[in-house]
């Protein structure tokens, strides 16, 4: 995360250098990309306490809601950073930033935004090499789509991050994600959907999945789908963790374990976890008694377990 962060406060320092003022872009374009405040998910902080205090699934929850928020930031400071600069060309419905870089720089890059007329907008950011004399023409490492006509606070899109598209232009700075990941949001609804495809260090593939709700109140609710080995064995598992939250920051995961290396007799194995406002454990209980149940379920901030359909 740290390398993406300098990879974007690089582009967009060296973008300010290189612009040669053509036109105005749009006076709704820096509106219609949502910030990333808006494109988060708001989980409670807490105080600070031993990790050993804290619930366990509190803990997880918290873990997949940092990298998904810092996953989307740097695409959405990178982006918001160069719009806020006059354009460096203009062709038709079509502003361009760049192509800038500096001169050790490994790869040079430019954002093209297209007016699409209708009140929404699309935008690339792609990247040339430097380095590979061979490499011909552009690479999109960052596509998007923005409709803000709903108002402030009301618009929806999507962005694809190709972060092997992003290592092939520039193998220096681009740090060490593999695969892309796909956001799709929707401020109104208040919801956000992220979908990654990866390869874990054996070069298997890997399939993760977030949906987000957060409630009118500042409460939330997560769904985190991935394949992994949790079995011991050759095959993987499909995980399912759900989150649920209070805008006190007290908050219910349930979590299912399904298919891979379970046993026959065991086809899935679910387990619930509840915290307080402190986050620390109130309530434990696992279907095949992996750990004693504890505390009160009456304590849960939600009553009942409630997990998607196993897929």
């Amino acid at each position: 995360m740290m390398k993406k962060t300098l990879f974007a406060a690089a582009t967009a320092a060296a973008l300010v250098g290189c612009i040669i003022k053509q036109d105005a872009p749009p006076s709704g374009l820096a509106r219609a990309i949502p910030t990333a405040e808006q494109v988060s998910i708001k989980l409670p902080g807490g105080q600070q306490r031993t990790i050993g205090a804290l619930a366990d699934w509190y803990v997880a929850t918290r873990g997949v809601t940092r990298t998904f928020n810092g996953g989307t930031a740097w695409v959405l400071v990178l982006v918001h950073t160069i719009v806020q600069f006059p354009v460096t060309s203009v062709d038709g419905d079509v502003y361009t930033w760049g192509p800038f870089s500096d001169a050790l720089d490994p790869a040079e890059y430019k954002l093209d935004v297209r007016d699409v007329g209708d009140g929404t907008y699309t935008y690339q950011l792609a990247g040339r090499s430097k380095i590979d004399a061979a490499a011909q023409g552009f690479t999109v490492i960052i596509d998007g789509v923005a409709d803000p006509r709903n108002g402030d606070l009301r618009g929806n899109g999507s962005f694809l991050v190709d972060f092997d598209a992003g290592r092939r232009v520039n193998p220096i700075d681009s740090g060490d994600a593999r695969g892309s990941v796909e956001v799709k949001y929707d401020l109104a609804a208040r919801h956000l959907d992220l979908q990654l495809m990866s390869t874990d260090d054996r070069g298997n593939p890997v399939d993760a999945y977030y949906a987000y709700n957060e409630t009118a109140d500042g409460g939330g609710d997560m769904v985190f789908d991935i394949g992994g080995d949790a079995g011991g064995g050759p095959e993987l598992e499909e995980i399912t963790l759900r989150s649920r939250w209070l805008k006190t920051g007290a908050g219910r995961a349930d979590a299912r374990i399904a298919k891979g290396n379970l046993p026959a007799e065991t086809p899935e194995v679910t387990a619930s976890e509840c915290w307080g406002t402190t986050f620390q454990r109130v309530f434990y209980t696992d279907s095949v008694n992996f750990a004693p149940t504890e505390g009160s379920a009456a304590e849960c901030a939600f009553a009942t377990s409630d997990l998607p359909p196993a897929k």
